[in-house]
């Protein structure tokens, strides 16, 4: 039996040693939160740095398309800037081991939106460069927040708040400021391009939302665009047959490279690593820079020049899209270039 003095001393020891532990595992609490901070602020800032990348990837790709326009058709341009993007993420979904199989339910689904947010879209934008300005293609494209809150109404019954009707009004004023002056002169084709890119889009989006495809996005996208890429690589056939490209000088590779790897490749992937990190709303008014960048880029490279109803129009549709994102509670599946 242990004498009272030795029983004490070991009271006192385990005391000692609860009271110590107790501390360690304070301090190292704080620790952890500590690391867990930094390395959450550390994806924040990568998620940003990826939106600012994706809307210079983006932007500048509509620079890439008007380029690429004075070597090949369009079915040609997109049928092999599609076809370079699919295979981007289909490497890409067999590196990060994604499950590539669908339902037949599932496929047919996405088909459906591949045929809205890739052919209708790719094409459209395409004939919106042959028939008009860039920048002009770019400010009309970009009013498509503001069709699928239309679209999300009648189909998905969603309600219209009052920022959302503000941003309905804002962007029909200012598509009339950029479509009527060149209505004046006939039939604006490149406006109206420009707008079926919108549609496109629009329709997509709110198809794949009502369809509620259970699949990964970067998937989704990806069988997308191969189907994108099916379809248009038939059209082009059909419409333009088989083009001769042994004597595009190298500067047309270039673009031609840059127009399916990053712009419809590797952007995909930079939206969807943004989206992981970052509030929806951020992601999606991010993105807003992209006509921003595209019509800078027009000025610089295509040296377009801005009329004062471009401007005017830019801003107002430019208003309307953030008015119609800033309400957005769930991130899109995938924007267009």
């Amino acid at each position: 039996m242990l004498r009272p003095e030795v029983l004490l001393v070991t009271e006192l020891d385990f005391k000692a040693l609860a009271e110590l532990t107790i501390s360690k595992l304070a301090v190292n609490r704080q620790y952890h939160s500590r690391i867990m901070k930094t390395m959450f602020e550390v994806k924040l800032e990568k998620a940003r740095i990826f939106v600012v990348l994706l809307a210079f990837g983006w932007g500048f790709n509509w620079i890439a398309g008007r380029m690429i326009l004075g070597w090949l058709e369009p079915w040609t341009m997109r049928a092999i800037g599609v076809g370079l993007g699919a295979a981007t993420l289909l490497f890409s979904v067999t590196i990060f081991r994604n499950r590539l199989t669908l339902s037949k339910r599932q496929f047919l689904h996405i088909a459906i939106a591949s045929s809205l947010n890739v052919i209708v879209f790719n094409i459209c934008s395409a004939y919106a460069q042959v028939f008009g300005t860039t920048g002009r293609a770019v400010v009309i494209a970009y009013s498509m927040p503001i069709w699928a809150a239309i679209l999300a109404r009648l189909v998905l019954r969603e309600k219209l708040d009052y920022l959302q009707l503000v941003a309905i009004a804002l962007c029909l004023g200012g598509l009339a400021t950029v479509i009527a002056p060149q209505a004046v002169h006939g039939m604006p084709l490149g406006a109206l391009f420009a707008l079926g890119c919108a549609w496109g889009w629009a329709g997509g989006t709110v198809y794949l939302k009502w369809a509620r495809v259970e699949a990964d996005a970067v998937v989704v996208t990806a069988w997308q665009l191969l189907i994108g890429f099916i379809v248009l690589a038939t059209g082009m056939c059909l419409v333009e047959g088989l083009p001769d490209m042994s004597e595009l000088p190298p500067s047309a590779y270039g673009w031609i490279a840059y127009n399916g790897l990053i712009g419809l490749g590797v952007s995909y992937l930079l939206w969807f690593l943004a989206v992981e990190r970052l509030p929806a709303v951020t992601a999606s008014l991010g993105v807003l820079l992209v006509p921003v960048v595209g019509i800078v880029s027009a000025t610089l490279f295509v040296e377009e020049t801005m009329t004062f109803s471009d401007v005017l129009g830019f801003g107002l549709i430019f208003v309307a899209a953030v008015c119609a994102l800033v309400r957005k509670r769930s991130p899109a599946t995938q924007l267009p270039e």
